[in-house]
């Protein structure tokens, strides 16, 4: 925990400066949401094609999804959410597309386990 998920359009892969916005993130989480920096982990993962509205060309898309465990307060959770999103503008340079971000940060399942070997 966290877990951090993050889906982007292949499209802005050289506007996007990843590594940056990893390092800024992890230290946004453990900072915001008291996580250990050793617990951060994060995955990225390209999409080859996004359709926006009936339009393939001119937008990307990105969706950030962290998954803490519960006891985090609302009010923790949707700072949290507004730092990412600044986060995002900060390190994806403009690149002749349009952009759509979002972030969403939930609950883990109760049902939730990890190993670490």
């Amino acid at each position: 925990m966290p877990q951090i998920t993050v889906d982007y359009s292949a499209t802005m892969a050289s506007a996007f400066d990843r590594a940056g916005f990893a390092d800024a993130l992890h230290s946004a989480v453990v900072e915001i949401a008291a996580a250990k920096p050793e617990a951060c982990k994060t995955q990225f993962r390209a999409s080859e094609y996004t359709l926006v509205a009936h339009e393939a060309e001119g937008h990307a898309v990105v969706h950030v999804s962290i998954g803490l465990l519960a006891g985090r307060t609302e009010e923790t959770k949707s700072k949290l959410t507004e730092t990412v999103v600044e986060l995002l503008t900060r390190h994806i340079e403009e690149g002749g597309f349009a952009l759509h971000a979002s972030v969403e940060v939930r609950d883990l399942d109760t049902s939730y386990r990890k190993v670490d070997r």
